[in-house]
């Protein structure tokens, strides 16, 4: 079966002063159908970097970023957008939510977007958000919800679209050590169960080892 995420010779540089500084080091990586791994490394270690290379949301790349099948250099912007709505599910370490709408809207909108109707939508936001424990907090806004509960919603709104890919950036660094625990167990769960692949970026060994492999990013270079 074919990986859903292939990157080859991946490499970032930025120009500080009369410097190169180079992020990424040609990185070559492959996530399989089903498979989460977990991208360890430090801080400023180019993971961040690494997830919008991969998440098509910066351009300056140079090297071979397949999703699902896709050549990302082959696409125009329009075609990009399109991969990264139907392909690619995000997670950040701070929940993003709209502010206005509550916990099933967050994540009937992305459907909205990507063109299903709205009772189908609904249904969608509600069996995920029952999923993850949600139920009773459906209409509940943000503002409502505690800091576990809204990145819960989160990963919900990432799931919305059923991605091939879910890219996680420290989804759960903003959290204590006892809700991250829960929320990553969660979050491992329900994307176990959708079937869908996913890089997760962290620091945290504790939570990488969770994960069904860890690849180190240690100044711009992969290893295990």
């Amino acid at each position: 079966m074919n990986d859903v995420l292939s990157v080859t010779g991946l490499t970032r540089s930025f120009k500080q002063g009369g410097a190169v500084i180079e992020v990424l080091r040609g990185v070559d990586l492959r996530v399989g159908p089903g498979e989460i791994v977990a991208l360890l490394g430090p801080s400023g270690s180019g993971k961040s970097t690494l997830l919008q290379a991969v998440g098509l949301l910066e351009g300056g790349f140079e090297g071979s970023i397949e999703i699902a099948g896709e050549q990302a250099a082959r696409l125009d912007n329009d075609g990009r957008t399109r991969l990264r709505r139907d392909a690619i599910g995000f997670v950040y370490q701070f929940h993003h939510l709209l502010p206005d709408f509550s916990a099933a809207e967050n994540v009937v909108l992305p459907q909205l977007i990507a063109g299903k109707p709205r009772e189908d939508g609904e249904a969608r936001a509600e069996s995920l958000l029952g999923a993850l424990g949600l139920s009773q907090r459906l209409t509940h806004k943000p503002s409502q919800l505690s800091g576990g509960e809204q990145q819960r919603v989160a990963v919900a709104r990432a799931l919305a679209n059923a991605p091939a890919l879910i890219l996680a950036d420290e989804p759960t660094g903003n959290l204590d050590e006892a809700t991250a625990d829960v929320v990553l167990a969660e979050f491992l769960r329900l994307v176990r169960g959708e079937g869908a692949a996913a890089l997760v970026a962290t620091h945290n060994e504790r939570l990488a080892a969770k994960m069904d492999r860890v690849v180190r990013l240690h100044e711009g270079r992969l290893g295990v």
